[in-house]
C-alpha cells in the first residue's frame, strides 16, 4: 500500500509564502513501480476536494487557474518527495491541502491525511 504524508502547513499572513512537502513510501515493488502522477488537492468546508496542481513522473506540471503563477509544484523522484511552493498567498487559499498519487491514466487513488493552511487577511 502506498503511503503519503504531508507536512508544512500552518498559519501565514496574506502575501506570504509556505512550502508543503509530501513524502511517498510503500507500494508493491517500491514507490517507483507503484505511482506515476502526483498532485495537490485542497478542500474547504462544504465544498468538494479540488485538484490545484499535478505533476508527471517526468516533472511536467499542470496548474489550476486559481493558483497559476503563484504556486509551483515539483518532485524529487530520487527522494520520493513532492513539493508545493505557495507564494502570494490569499485568504481564499485557506483550506486543507492533500497530497495524492495515481498510476498514469487512472484516478488519484492514494491520499495523504491532509495539512491545514490558513491565510489571514
Amino acid at each position: 500500500q502506498v503511503e503519503l504524508v504531508e507536512s508544512g502547513g500552518g498559519l501565514v499572513q496574506a502575501g506570504g509564502s509556505l512550502r508543503l512537502s509530501c513524502a511517498a513510501s510503500g507500494g508493491k515493488g517500491g514507490i517507483d513501480g507503484s505511482i506515476d502522477d502526483m498532485g495537490w488537492y485542497r478542500q474547504v468546508p462544504g465544498k468538494q476536494r479540488a485538484l490545484i496542481a499535478s505533476i508527471t513522473t517526468a516533472g511536467v506540471p499542470n496548474y489550476g487557474d486559481s493558483v497559476k503563477g503563484r504556486f509551483t509544484i515539483s518532485r524529487d523522484n530520487a527522494k520520493n518527495m513532492m513539493y508545493l511552493q505557495m507564494n502570494s498567498l490569499k485568504p481564499e487559499d485557506t483550506a486543507v491541502y492533500y497530497c495524492a498519487a495515481r498510476v498514469s491514466g487512472s484516478s488519484f487513488e492514494y491520499w495523504g491525511q491532509g495539512t491545514q493552511v490558513t491565510v489571514s487577511s
